[in-house]
């Protein structure tokens, strides 16, 4: 199955698109949808929408999975944030993919075993689950950490349901 990872953010929305094979990710591909802070942020918005299904478009994903928000101590920040947070999510259900959302904390503990990891650990345990030398910035490389976050979360809830249906 393909998954794609997305990690929103106004001027830089990062994703990552792996391979769960069984029990093993494989890396696909990442990188980032960028906006241009000097246009309108209609524009800018649009261009992440445009980006995004040219992104679904080339990499075929299954399922999208989305990084929760954190509220910034800047309300306006916050708000930029959240109407990219948007145009992901329309994005990604306007080319039919089921799309689940995942909060930083739980990524990160599905990546590296504690919800306190930092940026750098995160990384680094990314690199390793897929198994190669990702080069990436940090952005997709956050992408790629949701991704690796649905892999194990959609895995765990279809081996359960399938215990559950074999079950007498």
């Amino acid at each position: 199955m393909r998954l794609i990872g997305l990690d929103p953010g106004l001027r830089h929305t990062g994703w990552g698109v792996i391979e769960v094979l069984g029990t093993r990710l494989r890396f696909v591909a990442c990188g980032t949808v960028d906006s241009d802070a000097g246009d309108a942020l209609a524009v800018r918005l649009a261009a992440l929408y445009d980006g995004l299904g040219e992104v679904f478009r080339v990499w075929l994903p299954a399922a999208a999975a989305v990084e929760e928000t954190v509220v910034n101590r800047n309300p306006l920040s916050s708000l930029k944030l959240g109407h990219a947070r948007g145009v992901v999510l329309l994005a990604a259900a306007h080319a039919g993919l089921p799309v689940t959302e995942y909060g930083a904390k739980r990524v990160k503990r599905s990546v590296t075993g504690t919800g306190a990891a930092q940026k750098d650990q995160v990384a680094a345990m990314v690199r390793v689950l897929l198994g190669q030398q990702v080069e990436a910035g940090p952005d997709a490389t956050d992408a790629l950490a949701v991704a690796i976050c649905h892999a194990h979360h959609h895995g765990t809830a279809q081996r359960i349901g399938a215990a559950l249906a074999a079950a007498p």
